[in-house]
């Protein structure tokens, strides 16, 4: 018995799943990715420089399941991505992504405003990727890159973690908002300012896939 129908749930929400639509169903194998953090926006005084770290990575979780062991109806939640933070505002967190009560993927972290505007060399870390995350596989997402500023016209933003699914953001030294990662669950880059302001940038979204096998 193999690979009958792939189901995809790529959009942040709740769905459901129900098994009597499936009467052939053996066992599905499920993939959970959260969604990733958003980033702080960045607006720094004229001539001073303001430099955001990245978002952090959502978590995945991976099980395979037999049929006998699901409920008639299976909750679905497919995490958002974190919002943009706006102006000396931090970026949201991604939202989590599960099937039932037993495959769970923990969004990312934001990236925080702590950097304050100014002209003097400082440097800020990078958020932790994603953790908790629960399934017979799980993975934690990946960590941000941190923030420096060399003076007030020169820096460098962080790049966005990275996740199962997706990748993060780049790193930018060129002023400009944060930049948006590919893939899924991954981290948005960091904002930088020279005297402009900039928002950050929203996180990846989450997605939930399964594969059913009859």
């Amino acid at each position: 018995m193999g690979l009958r129908q792939r189901l995809v749930f790529g959009t942040a929400g709740s769905f459901q799943f129900s098994k009597a639509s499936y009467p052939w169903l053996a066992r599905i194998d499920v993939q959970v990715q959260a969604g990733g953090g958003g980033s702080a926006g960045a607006d720094a005084a004229a001539g001073e420089c303001v430099a955001r770290a990245g978002g952090g990575g959502g978590g995945y979780a991976r099980s395979l399941i037999e049929a006998s062991a699901l409920a008639a109806v299976e909750a679905i939640v497919v995490g958002a991505g974190g919002v943009a933070g706006v102006g000396n505002n931090g970026g949201g967190p991604g939202g989590n992504s599960s099937f039932g009560g037993t495959v769970l993927a923990t969004g990312g972290s934001g990236s925080d405003a702590t950097m304050l505007t100014g002209t003097v060399a400082t440097a800020v870390n990078g958020e932790t990727g994603a953790a908790g995350n629960t399934g017979q596989f799980s993975s934690g997402g990946g960590g941000s890159g941190g923030a420096i500023r060399v003076t007030g016209s020169a820096g460098l933003a962080g790049i966005g973690g990275g996740s199962q699914l997706g990748l993060g953001g780049f790193q930018r030294g060129a002023q400009g908002p944060g930049t948006a990662p590919r893939g899924r669950g991954g981290g948005s880059g960091g904002a930088l300012s020279y005297g402009s302001a900039f928002d950050g940038g929203a996180g990846g979204a989450g997605i939930v896939i399964i594969d059913l096998h009859g």
